[in-house]
Protein backbone atom coordinates (compact mmCIF):
# COMPACT_ATOMS: atom_id res chain seq x y z
CA UNK A 1 0.00 0.00 0.00
CA UNK A 2 2.92 2.31 -0.50
CA UNK A 3 2.33 3.02 -4.19
CA UNK A 4 0.51 5.99 -5.70
CA UNK A 5 -2.86 4.15 -5.54
CA UNK A 6 -2.51 3.28 -1.86
CA UNK A 7 -5.84 3.52 -0.03
CA UNK A 8 -4.03 4.64 3.10
CA UNK A 9 -2.25 7.40 1.21
CA UNK A 10 -5.39 8.56 -0.57
CA UNK A 11 -7.43 8.64 2.66
CA UNK A 12 -4.66 10.46 4.53
CA UNK A 13 -4.17 13.12 1.88
CA UNK A 14 -7.90 13.47 1.16
CA UNK A 15 -8.92 13.83 4.80
CA UNK A 16 -6.06 16.21 5.54
CA UNK A 17 -6.95 18.41 2.58
CA UNK A 18 -10.60 18.26 3.56
CA UNK A 19 -9.89 19.29 7.15
CA UNK A 20 -7.57 22.06 5.96
CA UNK A 21 -10.15 23.43 3.52
CA UNK A 22 -12.84 23.32 6.21
CA UNK A 23 -10.55 25.21 8.58
CA UNK A 24 -9.82 27.83 5.91
CA UNK A 25 -13.51 28.13 5.07
CA UNK A 26 -14.31 28.54 8.76
CA UNK A 27 -11.62 31.18 9.17
CA UNK A 28 -12.89 33.06 6.10
CA UNK A 29 -16.48 32.96 7.37
CA UNK A 30 -15.36 34.02 10.84
CA UNK A 31 -13.31 36.85 9.32
CA UNK A 32 -16.30 38.16 7.38
CA UNK A 33 -18.51 38.02 10.47
CA UNK A 34 -15.82 39.71 12.56
CA UNK A 35 -15.37 42.41 9.92
CA UNK A 36 -19.12 43.07 9.83
CA UNK A 37 -19.29 43.33 13.62
CA UNK A 38 -16.23 45.58 13.74
CA UNK A 39 -17.80 47.88 11.15
CA UNK A 40 -20.87 48.15 13.33
CA UNK A 41 -18.71 48.97 16.35
CA UNK A 42 -16.70 51.56 14.41
CA UNK A 43 -19.89 53.15 13.04
CA UNK A 44 -21.31 53.29 16.54
CA UNK A 45 -18.08 54.93 17.73
CA UNK A 46 -18.33 57.52 14.94
CA UNK A 47 -21.92 58.29 15.82
CA UNK A 48 -21.21 58.41 19.55
CA UNK A 49 -18.20 60.70 19.00
CA UNK A 50 -20.30 63.10 16.94
CA UNK A 51 -23.08 63.12 19.55
CA UNK A 52 -20.58 63.83 22.34
CA UNK A 53 -18.58 66.54 20.57
CA UNK A 54 -21.49 68.39 18.93
CA UNK A 55 -22.99 69.95 22.15
CA UNK A 56 -19.54 71.10 23.27
CA UNK A 57 -18.77 72.56 19.87
CA UNK A 58 -22.13 74.38 19.75
CA UNK A 59 -21.55 75.88 23.18
CA UNK A 60 -18.05 77.00 22.22
CA UNK A 61 -19.24 78.59 18.96
CA UNK A 62 -22.23 80.38 20.52
CA UNK A 63 -20.10 81.79 23.34
CA UNK A 64 -17.58 83.37 21.01
CA UNK A 65 -17.41 87.15 21.18
CA UNK A 66 -18.20 88.98 17.94
CA UNK A 67 -18.16 85.63 16.10
CA UNK A 68 -14.41 85.28 16.45
CA UNK A 69 -12.48 82.47 18.03
CA UNK A 70 -10.02 79.70 17.43
CA UNK A 71 -11.16 77.56 14.48
CA UNK A 72 -8.92 74.66 15.51
CA UNK A 73 -9.57 72.76 18.73
CA UNK A 74 -6.40 72.76 20.79
CA UNK A 75 -4.66 69.46 21.57
CA UNK A 76 -3.37 68.77 25.05
CA UNK A 77 -0.36 67.02 23.48
CA UNK A 78 0.74 65.90 20.05
CA UNK A 79 -0.82 62.63 18.96
CA UNK A 80 -2.21 60.86 15.90
CA UNK A 81 -5.95 61.00 15.51
CA UNK A 82 -7.96 58.11 14.11
CA UNK A 83 -11.08 60.27 14.26
CA UNK A 84 -11.09 63.85 12.93
CA UNK A 85 -14.02 66.25 12.73
CA UNK A 86 -15.27 69.51 11.25
CA UNK A 87 -18.05 71.83 12.50
CA UNK A 88 -19.59 73.93 9.73
CA UNK A 89 -22.70 75.93 9.05
CA UNK A 90 -25.24 75.08 6.37
CA UNK A 91 -23.23 76.93 3.66
CA UNK A 92 -20.09 74.92 4.44
CA UNK A 93 -18.25 77.70 6.31
CA UNK A 94 -15.74 76.24 8.75
CA UNK A 95 -16.48 77.00 12.37
CA UNK A 96 -14.34 74.47 14.23
CA UNK A 97 -12.05 71.54 13.42
CA UNK A 98 -9.92 69.01 15.25
CA UNK A 99 -6.24 69.81 15.31
CA UNK A 100 -5.30 67.05 12.80
CA UNK A 101 -8.29 67.31 10.46
CA UNK A 102 -7.80 67.34 6.67
CA UNK A 103 -10.48 69.55 5.12
CA UNK A 104 -10.04 67.95 1.70
CA UNK A 105 -11.40 64.65 3.06
CA UNK A 106 -14.85 66.19 3.63
CA UNK A 107 -17.38 67.31 1.04
CA UNK A 108 -18.07 70.89 0.00
CA UNK A 109 -21.33 70.95 1.97
CA UNK A 110 -22.04 69.08 5.18
CA UNK A 111 -24.56 66.23 5.22
CA UNK A 112 -26.15 64.08 7.86
CA UNK A 113 -25.79 60.33 8.26
CA UNK A 114 -23.09 57.92 7.07
CA UNK A 115 -21.19 58.32 3.81
CA UNK A 116 -17.99 56.98 2.26
CA UNK A 117 -15.16 58.47 0.28
CA UNK A 118 -12.32 56.60 -1.31
CA UNK A 119 -10.30 56.90 1.89
CA UNK A 120 -12.66 57.66 4.81
CA UNK A 121 -15.93 56.73 6.49
CA UNK A 122 -17.84 59.88 7.52
CA UNK A 123 -20.77 60.46 9.87
CA UNK A 124 -22.63 63.78 10.01
CA UNK A 125 -25.11 65.24 12.54
CA UNK A 126 -26.85 68.62 12.89
CA UNK A 127 -27.94 70.92 15.73
CA UNK A 128 -29.59 74.31 16.34
CA UNK A 129 -32.34 73.79 13.79
CA UNK A 130 -29.96 72.40 11.17
CA UNK A 131 -27.74 75.48 11.22
CA UNK A 132 -24.68 73.80 12.63
CA UNK A 133 -23.26 70.50 11.36
CA UNK A 134 -20.54 68.21 12.66
CA UNK A 135 -18.86 65.56 10.51
CA UNK A 136 -16.54 62.92 12.02
CA UNK A 137 -14.22 61.04 9.65
CA UNK A 138 -12.35 57.77 10.18
CA UNK A 139 -9.69 56.41 7.74
CA UNK A 140 -10.81 53.20 5.99
CA UNK A 141 -7.28 51.77 6.19
CA UNK A 142 -7.74 51.77 9.98
CA UNK A 143 -10.67 49.41 9.56
CA UNK A 144 -8.79 47.34 7.00
CA UNK A 145 -5.85 47.03 9.36
CA UNK A 146 -8.12 45.92 12.18
CA UNK A 147 -9.81 43.36 9.91
CA UNK A 148 -6.42 42.07 8.76
CA UNK A 149 -5.18 41.69 12.31
CA UNK A 150 -8.36 39.83 13.25
CA UNK A 151 -7.93 37.51 10.25
CA UNK A 152 -4.31 36.82 11.14
CA UNK A 153 -5.37 36.11 14.71
CA UNK A 154 -7.76 33.49 13.35
CA UNK A 155 -5.22 32.05 10.88
CA UNK A 156 -2.31 31.81 13.30
CA UNK A 157 -3.67 28.77 15.19
CA UNK A 158 -3.87 26.91 11.84
CA UNK A 159 -0.07 26.93 11.66
CA UNK A 160 -0.18 24.49 14.57
CA UNK A 161 -3.57 22.90 14.00
CA UNK A 162 -2.95 21.79 10.39
CA UNK A 163 0.20 19.71 11.22
CA UNK A 164 -1.56 18.31 14.28
CA UNK A 165 -4.58 17.46 12.14
CA UNK A 166 -2.30 15.86 9.55
CA UNK A 167 -0.62 13.67 12.14
CA UNK A 168 -3.96 12.83 13.73
CA UNK A 169 -5.53 11.86 10.41
CA UNK A 170 -2.56 9.70 9.42
CA UNK A 171 -2.55 8.01 12.83
CA UNK A 172 -6.28 7.26 12.66
CA UNK A 173 -6.05 6.04 9.06
CA UNK A 174 -3.05 3.81 9.80
CA UNK A 175 -4.71 2.42 12.90
CA UNK A 176 -8.00 1.83 11.07
CA UNK A 177 -6.30 0.12 8.11
CA UNK A 178 -3.73 -1.80 10.16
CA UNK A 179 -5.52 -5.12 9.68
CA UNK A 180 -5.92 -4.40 5.97
CA UNK A 181 -2.18 -3.72 5.66
CA UNK A 182 -1.37 -6.93 7.53
CA UNK A 183 -3.74 -8.79 5.21
CA UNK A 184 -1.92 -7.29 2.23
CA UNK A 185 1.52 -8.21 3.61
CA UNK A 186 0.43 -11.76 4.41
CA UNK A 187 -0.52 -12.19 0.74
CA UNK A 188 2.62 -10.47 -0.58
CA UNK A 189 4.96 -12.54 1.59
CA UNK A 190 3.59 -15.85 0.35
CA UNK A 191 5.58 -18.00 -1.97
CA UNK A 192 4.16 -19.23 -5.23
CA UNK A 193 3.43 -22.63 -3.72
CA UNK A 194 1.69 -21.42 -0.56
CA UNK A 195 -2.05 -21.81 -1.10
CA UNK A 196 -3.11 -22.01 2.55
CA UNK A 197 -6.08 -19.83 3.65
CA UNK A 198 -5.40 -16.19 4.47
CA UNK A 199 -6.27 -14.99 7.96
CA UNK A 200 -8.93 -12.28 7.67
CA UNK A 201 -10.89 -12.52 10.93
CA UNK A 202 -9.91 -9.04 12.15
CA UNK A 203 -10.54 -7.22 8.88
CA UNK A 204 -13.08 -4.37 8.74
CA UNK A 205 -16.53 -5.43 7.62
CA UNK A 206 -16.05 -3.85 4.20
CA UNK A 207 -13.01 -6.05 3.50
CA UNK A 208 -14.27 -9.37 4.88
CA UNK A 209 -15.89 -10.40 1.55
CA UNK A 210 -12.51 -9.90 -0.14
CA UNK A 211 -10.80 -12.27 2.30
CA UNK A 212 -13.57 -14.83 1.86
CA UNK A 213 -13.34 -14.58 -1.93
CA UNK A 214 -9.54 -14.88 -1.86
CA UNK A 215 -9.68 -17.97 0.36
CA UNK A 216 -12.29 -19.57 -1.87
CA UNK A 217 -10.13 -18.89 -4.90
CA UNK A 218 -7.06 -20.30 -3.15
CA UNK A 219 -9.00 -23.40 -2.17
CA UNK A 220 -10.21 -23.98 -5.74
CA UNK A 221 -6.72 -23.37 -7.10
CA UNK A 222 -5.24 -25.74 -4.52
CA UNK A 223 -7.68 -28.48 -5.49
CA UNK A 224 -6.99 -27.96 -9.19
CA UNK A 225 -3.22 -28.03 -8.72
CA UNK A 226 -3.36 -31.04 -6.42
CA UNK A 227 -5.45 -32.88 -8.98
CA UNK A 228 -2.98 -32.05 -11.72
CA UNK A 229 0.07 -32.93 -9.63
CA UNK A 230 -1.50 -36.14 -8.40
CA UNK A 231 -2.34 -37.18 -11.94
CA UNK A 232 1.16 -36.33 -13.18
CA UNK A 233 2.90 -38.09 -10.29
CA UNK A 234 0.69 -41.17 -10.39
CA UNK A 235 0.96 -41.42 -14.16
CA UNK A 236 4.74 -41.13 -14.08
CA UNK A 237 5.01 -43.58 -11.18
CA UNK A 238 2.71 -46.14 -12.74
CA UNK A 239 4.57 -45.95 -16.04
CA UNK A 240 7.98 -46.68 -14.52
CA UNK A 241 7.40 -50.38 -13.85
CA UNK A 242 5.82 -51.35 -17.19
CA UNK A 243 8.38 -49.28 -19.06
CA UNK A 244 11.24 -50.92 -17.21
CA UNK A 245 9.71 -54.36 -17.89
CA UNK A 246 9.19 -53.58 -21.57
CA UNK A 247 12.73 -52.25 -21.86
CA UNK A 248 14.18 -55.39 -20.27
CA UNK A 249 12.22 -57.63 -22.62
CA UNK A 250 13.31 -55.61 -25.66
CA UNK A 251 16.95 -55.84 -24.58
CA UNK A 252 16.60 -59.59 -24.08
CA UNK A 253 14.93 -59.92 -27.46
CA UNK A 254 17.71 -57.99 -29.13
CA UNK A 255 20.24 -60.57 -27.94
CA UNK A 256 18.13 -63.49 -29.10
CA UNK A 257 17.59 -62.47 -32.72
CA UNK A 258 20.27 -62.80 -35.42
CA UNK A 259 18.85 -60.70 -38.25
CA UNK A 260 20.63 -57.37 -38.52
CA UNK A 261 17.55 -55.61 -39.90
CA UNK A 262 15.43 -56.94 -37.06
CA UNK A 263 18.07 -55.97 -34.53
CA UNK A 264 17.98 -52.42 -35.91
CA UNK A 265 14.24 -52.27 -35.47
CA UNK A 266 14.47 -53.61 -31.93
CA UNK A 267 17.15 -51.03 -31.13
CA UNK A 268 14.81 -48.26 -32.26
CA UNK A 269 12.13 -49.62 -29.96
CA UNK A 270 14.68 -49.68 -27.13
CA UNK A 271 15.55 -46.02 -27.73
CA UNK A 272 11.87 -45.09 -27.72
CA UNK A 273 11.30 -46.94 -24.44
CA UNK A 274 14.32 -45.25 -22.85
CA UNK A 275 12.94 -41.88 -23.95
CA UNK A 276 9.59 -42.71 -22.41
CA UNK A 277 11.27 -43.83 -19.21
CA UNK A 278 13.24 -40.57 -19.05
CA UNK A 279 10.06 -38.60 -19.72
CA UNK A 280 8.24 -40.37 -16.87
CA UNK A 281 11.15 -39.54 -14.53
CA UNK A 282 11.01 -35.88 -15.57
CA UNK A 283 7.25 -35.75 -15.08
CA UNK A 284 7.69 -37.17 -11.59
CA UNK A 285 10.35 -34.53 -10.83
CA UNK A 286 8.06 -31.80 -12.19
CA UNK A 287 5.23 -32.99 -9.95
CA UNK A 288 7.57 -32.85 -6.95
CA UNK A 289 8.85 -29.41 -7.96
CA UNK A 290 5.35 -27.96 -8.30
CA UNK A 291 4.09 -29.67 -5.18
CA UNK A 292 5.90 -27.31 -2.83
CA UNK A 293 8.47 -28.32 -0.25
CA UNK A 294 11.26 -26.26 -1.82
CA UNK A 295 12.00 -24.55 1.51
CA UNK A 296 13.61 -26.40 4.43
CA UNK A 297 13.02 -25.71 8.11
CA UNK A 298 16.70 -24.84 8.68
CA UNK A 299 19.57 -23.77 6.43
CA UNK A 300 21.84 -26.37 4.82
CA UNK A 301 25.29 -26.15 3.30
CA UNK A 302 24.71 -26.74 -0.42
CA UNK A 303 28.34 -26.83 -1.54
CA UNK A 304 28.89 -30.56 -0.70
CA UNK A 305 25.62 -31.47 -2.43
CA UNK A 306 26.73 -29.68 -5.60
CA UNK A 307 30.13 -31.40 -5.45
CA UNK A 308 28.46 -34.81 -5.09
CA UNK A 309 26.16 -34.22 -8.07
CA UNK A 310 29.06 -33.03 -10.25
CA UNK A 311 31.06 -36.14 -9.26
CA UNK A 312 28.17 -38.31 -10.43
CA UNK A 313 28.20 -36.59 -13.83
CA UNK A 314 32.00 -36.84 -14.02
CA UNK A 315 31.74 -40.64 -13.96
CA UNK A 316 29.61 -40.50 -17.11
CA UNK A 317 31.43 -37.70 -18.97
CA UNK A 318 34.91 -37.38 -17.49
CA UNK A 319 36.71 -34.10 -18.03
CA UNK A 320 33.67 -32.29 -19.36
CA UNK A 321 32.72 -30.33 -16.20
CA UNK A 322 34.77 -27.56 -14.56
CA UNK A 323 33.58 -26.95 -10.98
CA UNK A 324 34.51 -23.95 -8.81
CA UNK A 325 33.45 -23.97 -5.13
CA UNK A 326 34.05 -21.39 -2.39
CA UNK A 327 36.30 -22.19 0.54
CA UNK A 328 33.57 -21.69 3.13
CA UNK A 329 30.02 -22.92 3.47
CA UNK A 330 27.11 -21.73 1.35
CA UNK A 331 24.08 -22.03 3.61
CA UNK A 332 20.55 -21.75 2.27
CA UNK A 333 16.98 -22.57 3.25
CA UNK A 334 16.55 -24.26 -0.13
CA UNK A 335 15.63 -27.90 0.48
CA UNK A 336 18.63 -30.18 -0.33
CA UNK A 337 16.50 -32.60 -2.39
CA UNK A 338 14.94 -29.73 -4.33
CA UNK A 339 18.40 -28.23 -4.87
CA UNK A 340 19.68 -31.57 -6.17
CA UNK A 341 16.82 -31.84 -8.67
CA UNK A 342 17.31 -28.23 -9.79
CA UNK A 343 21.08 -28.61 -10.30
CA UNK A 344 20.77 -31.97 -12.07
CA UNK A 345 18.35 -30.53 -14.59
CA UNK A 346 20.47 -27.44 -15.24
CA UNK A 347 23.64 -29.55 -15.70
CA UNK A 348 21.85 -32.06 -17.94
CA UNK A 349 20.54 -29.16 -20.02
CA UNK A 350 24.06 -27.72 -20.34
CA UNK A 351 25.57 -31.10 -21.31
CA UNK A 352 22.89 -32.02 -23.85
CA UNK A 353 22.58 -28.67 -25.61
CA UNK A 354 26.12 -27.30 -25.13
CA UNK A 355 28.98 -27.72 -27.56
CA UNK A 356 30.58 -31.12 -26.89
CA UNK A 357 34.12 -29.78 -27.39
CA UNK A 358 33.66 -27.05 -24.75
CA UNK A 359 33.46 -27.63 -20.97
CA UNK A 360 30.45 -26.98 -18.77
CA UNK A 361 31.51 -24.38 -16.22
CA UNK A 362 29.82 -24.53 -12.80
CA UNK A 363 30.61 -21.81 -10.27
CA UNK A 364 29.17 -21.43 -6.78
CA UNK A 365 30.33 -18.22 -5.08
CA UNK A 366 30.45 -17.48 -1.37
CA UNK A 367 27.38 -15.20 -1.61
CA UNK A 368 25.28 -18.10 -2.94
CA UNK A 369 25.32 -17.19 -6.64
CA UNK A 370 25.28 -20.33 -8.80
CA UNK A 371 26.32 -20.06 -12.46
CA UNK A 372 26.12 -22.92 -14.94
CA UNK A 373 27.55 -22.02 -18.33
CA UNK A 374 28.08 -23.99 -21.53
CA UNK A 375 29.30 -23.24 -25.03
CA UNK A 376 27.29 -23.52 -28.20
CA UNK A 377 25.13 -21.46 -30.47
CA UNK A 378 23.33 -18.36 -29.23
CA UNK A 379 19.67 -18.93 -28.39
CA UNK A 380 17.47 -16.19 -29.93
CA UNK A 381 15.77 -13.89 -27.46
CA UNK A 382 12.24 -14.97 -28.44
CA UNK A 383 13.12 -18.63 -27.87
CA UNK A 384 14.95 -17.84 -24.64
CA UNK A 385 11.75 -16.46 -23.11
CA UNK A 386 9.83 -19.65 -23.98
CA UNK A 387 12.40 -22.10 -22.56
CA UNK A 388 10.89 -21.87 -19.06
CA UNK A 389 7.63 -23.38 -20.29
CA UNK A 390 6.87 -27.09 -20.25
CA UNK A 391 7.98 -29.06 -23.30
CA UNK A 392 9.52 -25.91 -24.81
CA UNK A 393 12.80 -26.47 -26.65
CA UNK A 394 15.12 -24.37 -28.75
CA UNK A 395 16.07 -25.44 -32.24
CA UNK A 396 18.49 -28.28 -31.52
CA UNK A 397 19.16 -31.85 -32.58
CA UNK A 398 19.89 -33.01 -29.03
CA UNK A 399 17.55 -35.44 -27.30
CA UNK A 400 15.35 -34.10 -24.53
CA UNK A 401 11.83 -33.72 -23.20
CA UNK A 402 11.74 -29.95 -22.84
CA UNK A 403 11.08 -30.23 -19.09
CA UNK A 404 14.51 -29.56 -17.56
CA UNK A 405 14.30 -25.77 -17.37
CA UNK A 406 10.58 -25.94 -16.47
CA UNK A 407 11.49 -28.11 -13.45
CA UNK A 408 14.30 -25.73 -12.46
CA UNK A 409 11.97 -22.72 -12.83
CA UNK A 410 9.27 -24.41 -10.69
CA UNK A 411 11.75 -25.11 -7.87
CA UNK A 412 13.22 -21.60 -8.05
CA UNK A 413 9.75 -20.02 -7.96
CA UNK A 414 8.75 -22.20 -4.99
CA UNK A 415 11.82 -20.92 -3.09
CA UNK A 416 11.31 -17.26 -4.15
CA UNK A 417 14.48 -17.37 -6.25
CA UNK A 418 14.78 -15.69 -9.61
CA UNK A 419 16.28 -17.91 -12.32
CA UNK A 420 18.08 -15.84 -14.96
CA UNK A 421 18.81 -17.26 -18.40
CA UNK A 422 21.39 -15.57 -20.65
CA UNK A 423 22.46 -16.26 -24.22
CA UNK A 424 25.16 -15.49 -25.07
CA UNK A 425 26.72 -16.23 -21.71
CA UNK A 426 28.11 -13.37 -19.64
CA UNK A 427 31.47 -12.22 -20.99
CA UNK A 428 31.24 -14.46 -24.05
CA UNK A 429 30.09 -14.22 -27.64
CA UNK A 430 28.21 -17.52 -27.61
CA UNK A 431 26.87 -20.14 -25.27
CA UNK A 432 24.11 -20.32 -22.67
CA UNK A 433 24.11 -19.46 -18.97
CA UNK A 434 21.75 -20.07 -16.05
CA UNK A 435 22.22 -17.90 -12.93
CA UNK A 436 20.42 -17.96 -9.58
CA UNK A 437 21.21 -17.05 -5.99
CA UNK A 438 20.39 -19.89 -3.61
CA UNK A 439 21.16 -17.80 -0.52
CA UNK A 440 17.98 -15.72 -0.92
CA UNK A 441 15.65 -18.74 -0.70
CA UNK A 442 12.89 -18.10 1.83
Amino acid sequence: MTNKNSLQRRLGIGLTLGVTLLWLFGVAASGLVAQHEMNEVFDSALEETAQRILPLAVTDILNRENGTGNLTAPALKEHDEYLTYLVRDGQGNLLLQSHDADISVFGALPQEGFSNTSTHRIYGASAVSDTLYIEVAEPLNHRHEAALEAGLALLTPLIFLIPISLLGVWWIVRRSLRQVVEFQRSIESRGAGDLSPVEGNQLPTEFEPIAVAVNRLLERLHRALETERSFTANSAHELRTPLATALAKVQRLKHQIHSDALKCNVAEVEVALRSLSTLSEKLLELAKAEGGGAIAQRPHNLAPILAMIVTDFEHRIPGRIVLTLPEGEVNSFLDPDAFAILVRNLIENAIKHGASQEPVEINLSADGTLRICNGGKVVPADQLVQLRNRFARSKTNADGSGLGLAIAEAIAAGANICLHLHSPATGRQNGFEAVLNVAVAR
